[in-house]
């Protein structure tokens, strides 16, 4: 049953995360730093700790109490990570949201699952999967074989880009004016490889969840782990993206003299202030749902797989349903779906390794009594 609710958990975190970006696309008047920051003030700031106020119990006092080479790596890898996410930003508005979410997602999937699993090789920790038990153990092959057919699937979406590239060639009603498949492409590995910092942040900040786990168990003695343990840890991390954000967009709105676009009564403000808030709060659903489903399937290569995984599937769904796809030849159509089925096959994979994990853990724990 764990793993079904994990599962479950991961889904809605993707939708989350995989929706995000549709309320900025009701935003009128502004430009993209503006509406990006406004955004990211829910997304880094505000919900973050309001999250945690509501979840876990004096969770300023865990922060406090925490050593400061703990909060330093967790804020450095909310630093990376929030260059990441600002060229994640970048990426959907030069390639759509189907084809920059599945490049970028993609990439971040592969480095945050497997990097993470190495680093415990050489540093073991009591419950942290290793690259070893990943090829050493049955479920840990079905979580590989899943990343690998991942993979796949990316590159066959990464195909259908390169064919919408040259069906939309001259095309001036092609349904994404900016579509820029080169710079795109570039932007979108440098996010999907910093984008993984979020993964190696959640380790680097794991004695606070930890801390919030054990105290949570002390109240609730026999009911297992704690659902909402890492959002303590989602705030000192996303203060780290908050940063790198806010310096970025304060220069674009400098450069770009658009600073007038938060006070401009020419544009509908209430409503750009409320779609931009919005598209802030979804992007931080993921990370909440993130962890109860991690809190299930536990903090490794599989939860990272299939939450991304479902994040690239809602991405795109959304890309077709906007037809972001309009213009394209039916081959290019059919490419793109495969490349989406294909990445659906991986979280089945995936989902199989950790029913098997589940089980394995069952009959240790019936061996011991």
């Amino acid at each position: 049953m764990g793993s079904i609710l994990g599962v479950i958990f991961h889904f809605i975190g993707g939708f989350a995360s995989g929706s995000f970006y549709i309320p900025f696309k009701k935003v009128k008047g502004w430009a993209w730093e503006s509406y990006w920051i406004i955004g990211g003030l829910f997304s880094w700031l505000i919900v973050p700790p309001l999250a945690a106020y509501l979840t876990i119990p004096d969770f300023g006092s865990i922060i406090s109490s925490t050593d400061f080479s703990v909060l330093k790596w967790t804020y450095i890898m909310g630093v990376l990570w929030g260059i990441g996410g600002l060229t994640y930003g970048l990426g959907v508005r030069y390639l759509g949201v189907s084809l920059g979410s599945s490049i970028i997602l993609g990439l971040c999937s592969i480095f945050g699952s497997i990097i993470p699993s190495i680093y415990y090789d050489f540093f073991p920790q009591a419950g942290k999967d290793t690259i070893t038990d990943l090829f050493s153990q049955r479920w840990g092959q079905w979580v590989l074989l899943g990343l690998l057919v991942c993979v796949i699937g990316i590159i066959i979406c990464g195909k259908a880009g390169a064919m919408k590239d040259k069906d939309l060639a001259g095309n001036t009603k092609g349904a994404n004016q900016e579509f820029k498949l080169g710079l795109g492409l570039l932007v979108a590995i440098i996010s999907g490889v910093l984008s993984a910092c979020f993964s190696f942040g959640i380790e680097a900040g794991s004695s606070m969840s930890a801390t919030a786990n054990t105290a949570w168990q002390a109240a609730h003695p026999g009911e297992g782990e704690f659902l909402y343990r890492n959002n303590v840890v989602y705030v000192v991390l996303l203060w780290g993206g908050l940063t790198t954000n806010l310096i970025w967009c304060m220069i674009l709105n400098a450069r770009n003299k658009t600073f007038k676009d938060y006070t401009n009564k020419q544009t509908p403000l209430a409503k750009n202030y409320l779609f931009s808030a919005i598209a802030g709060t979804t992007w931080f659903l993921q990370f909440f749902f993130y962890g109860m489903g991690e809190s299930r399937l536990g903090n490794g290569a599989s939860s990272w797989i299939l939450h991304m995984a479902f994040i690239i599937l809602v991405a795109n769904a959304w890309g077709l349903a906007l037809n972001e796809w309009k213009g394209v030849s039916r081959k290019t159509k059919t490419t793109i779906i495969v490349g989406i089925l294909v990445i659906l096959a991986s979280v089945l994979v995936v989902g199989r390794g950790n029913y098997l994990k589940e089980k394995e853990k069952e009959k240790t724990a019936i061996n011991r009594i």
